[in-house]
């Protein structure tokens, strides 16, 4: 009986089938964008994760001045730290495995007739084992080369290509400002971040070189630290900030005027406004199910109108009115189910796409998919209630006599 029920509902739709797709496509509209919302929302918290364990889950980042975020004051105002402080941060804490001193500025680098805008810092051999870079090509600073501030620097994947297309730079000379720099060094490409910034568009120098040749100063921006293995990071944060204010002067009752970042807590955060703007935007995809409900309520009404002379003869013949209504309320939800398959179909596909286009993660979420299909079958069968029960009260007498 139901299978009959079924058949009936599929022919009545494919005697209209242009309109019968008109009347599907907000459910498909609706359905497809929530997958994909979500589908590409979840690779992309996936791939802010990955950047951030790219950098090492026991890193923390110590920068001069309060996190903007947290409504203190900017690093602007706020003193920049020395070399001696990074030393301290990484001789005096037991939690410590290396700390890695950072300055950096924009500048141009320059190779015969190539320039290339890049970003230009200066560090130590500790910073390539924090930060997890590994050098393809070439070699990291000597010592000497550190101690008495050579000109070297070691290239990004991204200045490599934009100076020196296809030739090897190993052993030539770039300029960046007034400063001759020979390259001694390419690291092994990382590619974009989650938001796009190439993580492959800069310039190292040791530290010395970049304050006296570049910066003409001795002020170090930030630091990064690496904590020792089965040492928390929350453990590590408070002992560095206790000896930060320390090594500032900081009194008590004063607030701190710098800001150590755990790298985890980034990633949270991250993650966090990923899904709460995946959440916001699937709620209005959403919109356009409740669209699509409409749209199938209204034209099964429709249908009932057409067909009044049908479910006259129907009820004539001895159908029953609980019949009438299966039939009516069938043909929603199979109206319905149609568009919620279709939807489905095109989420998945406008997910890949947005993934790759993106470049994170395709992550397609089985309950979600699952969700928006039964979400489908909900509205065929609350949109579709109403227009049954019209069919089935109507009155044989009156329904056999419209035109």
């Amino acid at each position: 009986m139901l299978w009959e029920t079924v058949k009936l509902a599929l022919q009545a739709i494919l005697r209209n089938a242009l309109r019968s797709f008109l009347t599907v496509l907000g459910v498909v509209i609706g359905v497809a964008a929530v997958i994909a919302m979500v589908t590409v929302g979840q690779g992309s918290a996936r791939q802010v994760t990955a950047d951030v364990e790219k950098l090492g889950s026991n890193v923390l980042m110590v920068m001069p001045g309060q996190d903007a975020m947290q409504g203190g004051p900017g690093s602007s105002v706020a003193p920049l730290f020395s070399l001696r402080d990074n030393d301290r941060v990484q001789d005096q804490l037991s939690v410590v495995d290396i700390a890695a001193p950072l300055s950096a500025t924009r500048a141009r680098a320059v190779f015969g007739n190539e320039n290339h805008r890049t970003d230009v810092t200066g560090t130590d051999n500790r910073y390539f084992s924090a930060a997890g870079w590994e050098v393809e090509r070439g070699r990291i600073f000597e010592p000497s080369e550190l101690q008495s501030g050579k000109p070297v620097c070691i290239l990004g994947e991204t200045v490599r290509k934009e100076l020196f297309g296809t030739a090897d730079p190993l052993g030539e000379t770039i300029r960046i400002k007034t400063l001759s720099c020979e390259v001694i060094g390419l690291l092994r490409s990382k590619g974009a971040s989650t938001f796009g910034s190439d993580q492959d568009d800069f310039v190292i120098m040791p530290l010395k070189t970049y304050q006296r040749r570049v910066a003409g100063n001795s002020d170090v921006s930030f630091f990064y630290v690496a904590v020792h293995d089965g040492v928390s990071t929350e453990r590590a944060k408070q002992e560095i900030e206790r000896l930060m204010r320390e090594i500032r002067r900081i009194g008590q009752g004063e607030e701190d005027d710098f800001t150590v970042m755990d790298m985890k807590q980034i990633a949270t955060m991250l993650s966090g406004i990923t899904d709460i703007l995946t959440g916001l935007l699937s709620a209005v995809a959403a919109v356009s199910l409740l669209v699509g409900g409409i749209g199938i309520m209204n034209i099964m009404l429709v249908s009932v109108t057409e067909r009044t002379r049908e479910i006259g003869i129907r009820l004539a013949v001895g159908a029953q009115a609980h019949q009438v209504m299966s039939q009516f309320l069938v043909e929603a939800i199979v109206l319905s189910l149609i568009g919620g398959l279709i939807g489905i179909v095109l989420g998945l596909i406008l997910g890949l796409v947005g993934a790759n286009a993106l470049s994170v993660p395709f992550m397609p979420d089985p309950k979600i998919v699952l969700l928006a299909f039964g979400f489908s079958a909900a509205v065929g069968v609350i949109f579709g209630y109403f227009p049954a029960r019209r069919a089935a009260r109507l009155n044989p007498i009156d329904a056999l006599r419209h035109e």
